[in-house]
């Protein structure tokens, strides 16, 4: 048995789901080489797990009546024991209130079931496993990423339970990927094909933090990728990441020799263009008459990137550059096509050029590639859905007509999408017929001429329609959510209307939610809309699905819809190291 030891802060609960006996053998405890994590807080908190779990092997439920003890290493500060029936009513709890509850239906804010994924973490099969779910640190109203360590243990009265405990914390360990790799090759020996569809569903256990799921057959061709869909269907076997390695070839070799195994190599993060390092647990299991390779990876913490390369414009100097075209435009009209096509001058460098539309989305001119002009572009969609077509047209159509559009596209070589970001602009040329000029620069550093920009776009759609508008704010992918970028709308009373990232929060009052600075964040937002029509406001936040501030950079607006007031805000995260950080911290469900 282990000692018994103090906990630390970083422990989060211990819960206990009883389970029928049945025939199998789960009365021995075998405890895992705890040397494997990385990490002290998630040593201690496994360490944790396991002594509460040979605890309930030698003395049984007597065990639950240790966990009540206040003071206790099982129930002090925020880290707690609670005991949960395989039906979900809460047994054991410090809040006596909620005793006899039945939580089994409990869900984070992604839809994710946190009781029965915890359940279903530990079975006979594969007794200890890992579960994480996004939940409000008690206190606060922001979800948090959360990882929880299960085992399952049977008492001497035959009953068995699954004993678990948790922390706050969005890093990765490799001990979480290698049992996402074994429960996705469960589910494939199992499914077949038909397991694919789990390993993109955002509300199951293989979409967690910045880890995914791949399946790749034993030709190199991608099968599941949610974090690159447009890798699917495509053959990778020679794809060389940025150092030169063929990370696909040494992952198969490794699966036809060993099983399974580890590779280390550089990926981009799912979102991301530049390439950081990562290491994959991959896994070979049988499908069909074939076999295919199942791998999950961890990006390391701290990891050196790929350098990227340093854009040659900034925002500003590129709407200059546009309007600086639409002049010529307004003046030459299709007699400019020839100098704009140059390559080499100032309207054609490196992956810098323009194009022209015509207002119902035809391609008139492409200076990179003439040979798609005369298609139409109304209909298309970047990698990830989004009708980037439509947005352009939308934007030029627009009051101001001109605007910018973010969109997701490989760069030319790249098997990798990357952000783009277009500025473009509606033209009369001298036959008195408009069109659309446009250019744009791939991973364009974040600015705040397209956070202004985005919140003008919300706030006249806002204006114009009311709370008709929220869900076109809400859709992603849409115009008004790119990036780590997204808008929010708030009522004068401090109510969170609309909140892409944070679903959670919308009906919400948010007035006294503070930073980690303790700026009333909403409270200063609003004054300064009021006070000043349209203003910026920093504040410490969080990025999507992080659990670390970062200081954010948010444009707020007053926007005036019939009888109704809002104010209407984005903001961005500026590249630099955030000064403050917050380590895993203990707390309740």
């Amino acid at each position: 048995m282990y000692p018994e030891k103090s906990v630390t802060p970083f422990l989060l609960l211990v819960c206990l789901v009883s389970l029928a006996a049945s025939g199998s053998s789960a009365g021995t405890v075998t405890i895992p080489d705890n040397h494997v994590y990385q990490y002290r807080a998630t040593r201690e908190l496994v360490a944790l797990v396991n002594d509460a779990a040979e605890r309930v092997r030698a003395n049984g439920e007597a065990s639950f009546t240790d966990f009540r003890v206040s003071g206790s290493r099982w129930r002090h500060g925020d880290a707690y024991i609670f005991v949960l029936d395989p039906l979900g009513n809460m047994l054991v709890h410090p809040d006596t209130a909620l005793e006899g509850k039945n939580d089994l239906n409990l869900k984070d804010i992604n839809g994710r079931p946190i009781i029965r994924g915890i359940i279903n973490a530990a079975s006979p099969s594969k007794p200890e496993g890992w579960y994480h779910y996004q939940w409000p640190v008690p206190g606060e109203i922001l979800p948090r990423w959360k990882s929880t360590y299960v085992r399952l243990v049977t008492a001497p009265s035959g009953k068995r339970y699954i004993i678990g405990a948790g922390m706050y914390n969005d890093r990765m360990e490799k001990p979480f990927v290698v049992d996402a790799v074994m429960d996705a090759v469960a589910q494939i020996e199992k499914m077949g094909k038909a397991a694919f569809p789990l390993f993109h569903d955002p509300t199951g256990p293989f979409l967690v933090k910045e880890a995914y799921i791949f399946v790749i057959d034993s030709n190199g061709v991608d099968l599941v990728n949610p974090a690159f869909p447009n890798l699917e269907g495509r053959n990778i076997l020679d794809h060389k990441d940025t150092q030169g390695k063929q990370p696909i070839r040494e992952m198969l070799s490794i699966v036809q020799t060993s099983g399974s195994g580890w590779v280390d190599y550089m990926w981009p993060k799912p979102g991301e263009s530049v390439s950081t390092q990562k290491s994959a647990y991959v896994s070979k299991v049988k499908l069909g008459e074939q076999w295919v390779m199942v791998g999950c990876g961890v990006y390391l913490t701290d990891a050196p990137k790929s350098a990227r390369a340093t854009t040659k414009m900034t925002a500003p100097e590129m709407m200059g550059l546009v309007r600086q075209a639409a002049a010529v435009f307004e003046s030459e009209g299709t007699n400019a096509f020839p100098e704009l096509r140059r390559k080499g001058s100032k309207w054609f460098r490196d992956d810098t050029y323009f194009f022209v539309w015509s207002m119902d989305g035809r391609r008139v001119f492409h200076a990179a590639d003439p040979s798609i002009e005369g298609q139409s572009a109304s209909g298309v969609k970047d990698v990830l859905g989004r009708p980037y077509g439509k947005m352009i047209l939308e934007a030029a159509a627009g009051p101001s007509g001109e605007g910018w559009v973010h969109y997701m596209y490989p760069e030319p070589g790249d098997i990798f999408p990357a952000w783009k970001s277009a500025f473009v602009k509606r033209v009369k040329f001298p036959s008195g017929k408009q069109y659309i000029v446009g250019c744009g620069v791939y991973n364009m550093q974040m600015d705040k001429a397209f956070i202004t920009d985005v919140v003008n776009q919300a706030a006249a759609l806002i204006a114009a329609h009311g709370k008709e508008a929220f869900g076109q704010l809400r859709d992603k992918t849409g115009p008004f959510v790119f990036m780590d970028t997204y808008v929010f709308v708030d009522s004068l009373d401090g109510t969170e209307l609309v909140n892409p990232a944070q679903p959670s929060l919308e009906g919400k009052n948010i007035l006294d939610l503070r930073d980690v600075k303790g700026k009333a964040v909403a409270k200063e937002c609003i004054d300064a809309a009021l006070k000043n029509g349209a203003a910026w406001v920093d504040y410490y936040w969080y990025r999507p699905g992080s659990n670390t501030p970062a200081r954010k950079q948010a444009y707020v607006r007053k926007v005036q819809s019939g009888e109704n007031t809002y104010v209407v805000g984005s903001g961005f995260i500026p590249e630099e190291p955030a000064t403050s950080q917050q380590h895993p911290r203990s707390t309740s469900l």
